[in-house]
């Protein structure tokens, strides 16, 4: 055990003793970790800040904004601010279109992996 962990053991044995630790607002209640398996070990830190920080990559801001678009032109009754919904609707699903295959060049590894996957189904 290094100087570091025998400190911060040392601190919460500490705050046991002292009571400190009492009556938490999660006591007994599991913990829930962040599955970030999916995501390159280099890029982690940096989604979870921005995770943490309310902040969406803009691929899926996008997305969003998309399935709220279609949302309203659902529900609208007017056909001219249904045509108006319909055209952002279309300019939104264009640039998410692009954004997403800008990442998709960018990680070959991505299409290697797809074609394998797609050649084990048989598609």
């Amino acid at each position: 055990m290094d100087i570091i962990s025998r400190i911060a053991e040392q601190k919460i044995l500490e705050a046991i003793e002292r009571g400190e630790l009492k009556n938490l607002a999660y006591a007994g209640k599991p913990v829930e970790i962040e599955n970030l398996s999916n995501i390159p070990e280099e890029l982690r830190m940096g989604y979870k800040i921005l995770k943490n920080a309310h902040f969406l990559p803009e691929e899926l801001e996008l997305k969003k904004e998309i399935l709220s678009l279609q949302d309203l032109i659902d529900c609208c009754h007017s056909p001219e601010e249904r045509e108006h919904l319909k055209n952002k609707l279309s300019e939104k699903a264009i640039r998410f279109n692009i954004l997403m295959e800008k990442r998709r060049r960018s990680r070959p590894a991505l299409s290697t992996y797809r074609k394998k996957i797609y050649q084990k189904f048989g598609w």
